[in-house]
């Protein structure tokens, strides 16, 4: 499988030189299938819902984001680890680019936060974030909790056990890489659509069984209702070392919502 509607299974070049540096590790994907229209207002001026098997996602993803790296400094080994849960939607424009919109990205460490929301325009939220790893007689078990500081701020808790890796012709797998081969996101800041660009090896795949669910970042994210049903997808991974370039603003149009069953894949 070389391509997934559009999508390489491996990443592009990066336009330029890198500018920060992270390993994902111990990454859990709960996907949710939705109609585009529900997306469309959430996301960056020029872009519009990227569809698969019919539909579009919305992802909530927890993982341990370590070692963040500014080339040519050596890695932030304690300050640049933290656990991460993300809210995410799938996205591409006019040029083709595929990518995530983040809807919330809530972080473990107040300084990455701060960088983060200042120097990139992410809507990332200062939580009490960490993760219980388990293993036992049934498995390998990840249990993430989160809490956002400040009254009233949304929490998560999401427990799953990981599973058999998921073999690369499984009927699924179409669905599973084309939620998480993205190799970029999208975002807008400063009143300008902006593009960068990522780059890992292939991810490693693995199903998952999820235990429990007491969500409210998707509620807080404009998805009300998904959280009260099962996710449509769930994925784990052990992770991947990954490289951003710098982003650049991207030219803007404005779309017309495809026909559902009517999408045509773009160029990567």
């Amino acid at each position: 499988m070389d391509c997934v509607d559009g999508l390489p299974r491996t990443a592009p070049p990066l336009p330029g030189r890198v500018v920060v540096e992270q390993h994902w590790r111990d990454l859990l994907f709960l996907h949710w299938r939705v109609e585009p229209s529900r997306v469309q207002r959430f996301l960056p001026k020029g872009t519009r819902p990227d569809i698969v098997d019919g539909a579009t996602w919305v992802g909530l993803i927890p993982f341990v984001l370590a070692d963040t790296r500014f080339p040519p400094l050596p890695p932030l080994h304690r300050l640049g680890t933290f656990v991460e849960v993300n809210v995410r939607l799938y996205a591409r424009d006019a040029s083709g680019r595929h990518g995530v919109v983040f809807r919330t990205l809530e972080a473990g460490r107040l300084l990455p936060v701060i960088a983060a929301r200042v120097g990139f325009g992410l809507p990332y939220h200062w939580a009490r974030a960490g993760v219980t790893r388990r293993a036992d007689a049934a498995g390998f078990e990840l249990d993430f909790r989160s809490r956002r500081h400040g009254p009233g701020g949304p929490a998560t808790r999401i427990r799953a056990r990981l599973g058999e890796p998921l073999p690369e012709h499984a009927p699924d797998a179409a669905v599973a890489h084309f939620l998480t081969d993205r190799w970029g996101y999208h975002e807008r800041h400063l009143g300008r659509t902006m593009w960068a660009r990522n780059t890992h090896a292939p991810w490693p795949l693995q199903r998952a069984e999820l235990l429990q669910l007491d969500d409210e970042l998707l509620a807080a994210s404009g998805f009300p209702d998904l959280a009260d049903r099962l996710p449509d997808s769930v994925l784990a991974s052990t992770g991947v070392r990954t490289a951003f370039s710098r982003p650049r603003a991207i030219r803007t149009r404005a779309w017309a919502l495809p026909a559902l069953g009517a999408h045509r894949p773009a160029p990567a």
